[in-house]
């Protein structure tokens, strides 16, 4: 895997427009020092958001913890961000509900942040 920042504004976005949605791809990693999301990353399955949390990856703690960090991040209510697929991998799908051509003005604005 290979870790991006310097431009990544271009190329293939790490999420796509679903039905009053956006479907966004995190790796996760976790036991990490602390909660944040850190940029890019290539993965097998393609470009994903690299996340970390404190959280053990035990009874879903780690997966909630993401949620709530990417609710945060993003500054939408926790209710409205789900773990679609990934449940015991590191490459999550998360579900986030709301107007996607909001949210993809929001995804674009924190991805041009990763390569200043």
């Amino acid at each position: 895997m290979r870790r991006s920042q310097a431009g990544a504004a271009r190329g293939p976005k790490p999420w796509r427009h679903g039905a009053a949605c956006v479907m966004a791809h995190f790796r996760l990693t976790p036991k990490a020092s602390k909660d944040a999301v850190d940029g890019l990353v290539e993965t097998t399955d393609g470009v994903a958001f690299q996340a970390r949390v404190r959280a053990l990856p035990e009874d879903a703690a780690a997966n909630k913890a993401l949620e709530e960090l990417v609710a945060r991040w993003l500054g939408v209510p926790k209710r409205s961000v789900s773990l679609v697929t990934g449940g015991k991998s590191r490459l999550k799908f998360l579900r986030i509900d709301g107007d996607p051509m909001a949210l993809d003005r929001m995804l674009q604005a924190l991805l041009d942040e990763f390569s200043r």
